[in-house]
């Protein structure tokens, strides 16, 4: 005898009615599959900015604070304009990622890459040893 048929004896004797021998006839309970597609999932959303001067990171600031996107920055168009708004724009997303407990990194001449606090940007020693300017 099942654990539910077992419940089911015990309920009638109490003077409760059969209404649920066909939902609890079976050791499972179904579960409504559609209620689940109802709620948002929240996925990794991978996007590239263009920054063309310092009123756009606007757009790339709010897609890193809802917490789910790694950015890809296209900063070649700033830097060709006006290296004290490049400055600016690079400050400004750098101080959202510290507040966000993020990571930041810049690839290629034009190009950064800002990760939310569960990702981190792999560096390797070589690398580093390049951007920290130590030669041998």
């Amino acid at each position: 005898m099942g654990a539910f048929n077992k419940i089911k004896e015990k309920l009638k004797k109490l003077g409760g009615s059969d209404s649920y021998s066909e939902e609890f006839a079976d050791d499972y309970v179904e579960i409504d599959s559609s209620a689940e597609s109802k709620m948002p999932k929240n996925k990794v959303m991978i996007r590239s900015f263009v920054i063309e001067d310092f009123s756009d990171i606007k757009s790339t600031i709010d897609s890193l604070r809802e917490g789910y996107t790694i950015a890809l920055v296209n900063i070649g168009p700033i830097k060709d304009k006006d290296l004290v708004e490049l400055k600016r724009a690079v400050n400004k997303l750098k101080k959202t990622c510290d507040a966000m407990e993020g990571d930041i990194a810049g690839f290629g001449e034009d190009w950064l890459v800002i990760t939310p606090s569960f990702a981190q940007i792999y560096r390797n020693k070589e690398i580093e040893d390049v951007a920290g300017g130590s030669e041998e």
